[in-house]
């Protein structure tokens, strides 16, 4: 009763008083961080998972609107509409984007563990997050700043650049499938099997019936992830030329950064539209109910951090996991123990 009671005060708090609105951004972090260190007060597990449960939704209320629901991509979505410099559901500045960001990870790292302990109990649930955009677009960044308190132990980062010649001796999916996400873990791509779709489309490398067939590939090879346990979260950065070029020149210019210049970015810069009507029609062919893509505006490089933070957070969260009991007797073992 004690529980419930401080989980009702806690909404109230957040929502400023029973029936109010959503208090500014500055104040539901505050709430939120006091709830998470309030978490281990929780008498019992369901307890304090009912207290970590709240404390991500008084994080969430920073966001007018959900970015799961404001940024998925829907049919008549245009990319080139994306305002890239927009800041959708955030009303906040970059210190208080920094602020979720800090706040947030720490819940993810929590998360983690749960899904983590749950995989080594034969459960097959597990996060594959595909990270696309522009080069420069920020997506290398991502896994810095929103896995900034993750156990190493649990996640999988992996790029994937143009296939060598064994990964060309086998289906464009092979390199794919054995970079997945094991049970309890999270998997991120920076770029994914969808370069095997627009990267043959803009430069003309495979027949067109080729490319085009792997469309109905990826969305049966999606959908029985997804049946086996696997959520899967695709993201899209949408980054300007502007900025794209603003980056690139800071490149050049840092002697520190030559590393990440390459002269082929300016390749597929100079065939910027061929690349938007290609990916335009990868999320109109593949963004299903199992796995939607989310179009995040990314020129504002702590927002898309923080959405792709909100997004992996709520997505753990919602698996309504549990901590797995002792498959033994304590008692034997405390005997064995003495």
């Amino acid at each position: 009763m004690q529980s419930d009671a401080r989980r009702r005060t806690m909404g109230e708090r957040a929502r400023g008083g029973k029936g109010g609105a959503i208090v500014g951004v500055d104040k539901a972090l505050t709430l939120a961080k006091r709830g998470i260190d309030d978490i281990s007060d929780g008498a019992t597990v369901a307890e304090r998972l009912a207290l970590a449960a709240k404390s991500s939704e008084l994080l969430s209320s920073v966001w007018s609107l959900p970015p799961g629901q404001l940024l998925m991509f829907h049919q008549g979505t245009r990319l080139t509409a994306v305002d890239a410099d927009s800041t959708p559901g955030f009303d906040g500045d970059k210190d208080d984007a920094e602020r979720f960001i800090e706040i947030s990870s720490s819940e993810i790292s929590r998360y983690q563990r749960l899904l983590y302990a749950n995989g080594t109990r034969r459960s097959n649930k597990r996060v594959l997050i595909v990270l696309q955009g522009m080069d420069a677009s920020g997506k290398g960044g991502i896994v810095k700043h929103v896995f900034r308190q993750g156990n190493p132990m649990g996640i999988h980062y992996h790029g994937f650049g143009a296939p060598n010649d064994e990964e060309l001796s086998h289906d464009f999916l092979w390199r794919v499938e054995r970079e997945l996400p094991k049970p309890g873990w999270i998997a991120v791509f920076d770029r994914s099997h969808y370069e095997d779709i627009v990267m043959p489309r803009v430069w003309g490398t495979l027949p067109e019936k080729t490319w085009l067939a792997r469309y109905e590939q990826v969305i049966e090879f999606e959908r029985a992830l997804a049946a086996d346990g696997c959520a899967i979260v695709k993201i899209f950065l949408t980054v300007s030329r502007q900025e794209q070029k603003r980056h690139f020149l800071e490149r050049l210019d840092d002697p520190t950064k030559h590393w990440k210049f390459d002269p082929s970015d300016l390749d597929s810069r100079e065939r910027w539209d061929d690349y938007m009507d290609a990916w335009q029609e990868v999320f109109e062919r593949t963004s299903t109910p199992e796995a939607p893509w989310y179009l995040v505006p990314a020129d504002n490089r702590w927002y898309s951090r923080a959405v792709v933070s909100e997004l992996l957070r709520t997505t753990i969260k919602n698996m309504n996991l549990t901590w797995p009991p002792l498959d033994c007797d304590p008692d034997e073992m405390r005997r064995r123990l003495a």
